[in-house]
């Protein structure tokens, strides 16, 4: 792993264990990922690293208000809305710099939004979606209506920078009120799917 990435899994399990916390690294998260946001979709965004993510979405019903969450630069909001047109998707993510490029590369709703609180009502999404993304599952939790599903990918399982064992991303939402309904490995990749109780 680069520096970067060594810094966003040390990022990641900080801020899973203790949310608080997010505030100290906020800042230099959006940053770098201001930095990156140009090249992004060149270098990072393949076919390959959404197949986790692909896995869980064919597990779900058709949903009719989709959030990506930490949406980058939209690669799964646009597939999404690809997959369901008549959905109204939104992405959210923390920083302008893929914002911008999301707006630029999709026709779909873009915010610039903090994941750990997020700008939308209670119950507002019956599909929520993370990919290679912190989870503040508070938040996620509050914004997923009630049968509502929320998919969690990570591309590269482990080797993900940003990463969270499945088996903590389970227990997370169990304790929240969410019902396991599957978890995938496709490519190099691992999702679970989970539902709104």
């Amino acid at each position: 792993m680069t520096l970067g990435q060594r810094f966003a899994r040390f990022v990641t399990d900080v801020v899973v264990r203790a949310p608080f916390l997010w505030r100290l690294f906020r800042g230099r998260m959006r940053r770098n990922f201001d930095q990156l946001a140009p090249e992004w979709d060149a270098t990072r965004v393949s076919r390959d690293r959404l197949v986790a993510m692909i896995a869980a979405l064919d597990a779900t019903d058709t949903p009719e208000r989709a959030l990506d969450v930490g949406t980058g630069t939209g690669a799964v909001a646009r597939l999404i809305g690809e997959r369901w047109p008549s959905a109204e998707v939104t992405g959210v993510d923390v920083s302008p710099g893929m914002i911008a490029e999301a707006r630029r590369l999709g026709q779909e709703r873009y915010d610039v939004g903090d994941a750990s609180a997020l700008p939308y009502d209670d119950a507002s999404f019956d599909l929520v979606t993370l990919n290679n993304m912190i989870p503040f599952f508070d938040e996620l939790a509050r914004v997923t209506a009630v049968g509502g599903y929320l998919a969690i990918a990570y591309s590269m399982g482990p080797n993900t920078p940003i990463w969270v064992p499945l088996e903590r991303v389970r227990d997370e939402l169990q304790r929240r009120g969410f019902l396991h309904v599957a978890d995938f490995e496709a490519g190099t990749g691992v999702s679970l799917l989970a539902r709104r109780a």
